[in-house]
């Protein structure tokens, strides 16, 4: 009783194609399968990213190369300090 028939969508869809035509609908059409499948492409490359990180390289280096850089540093400055008090 409620529902939609098959005839009022029929209705609705001819409505929709008089007012943008066919060409428009046909692009949309293909830009939103485009992006269904760029979607699905994206979601694949997540799946085999973990795979790509495990090759790189440990970002501990990172951290021990600034550590090393700190205590550099505050070797210059009690460096710095030893001299000041001679």
């Amino acid at each position: 009783m409620g529902g939609i028939s098959i005839w009022q969508l029929l209705i609705i869809a001819l409505i929709i194609v008089l007012l943008f035509g066919t060409k428009k609908l046909r692009t949309l059409g293909g830009d939103l399968g485009s992006a269904v499948k760029g979607f699905k492409k994206a979601i694949g490359d997540e799946d085999s990213a973990p795979a790509a990180k495990k090759e790189t390289p440990d970002a501990d280096f990172e951290q021990k190369k600034i550590t090393d850089e700190q205590q550099a540093a505050d070797q210059t400055k009690t460096s710095q300090k030893d001299k000041e008090q001679v």
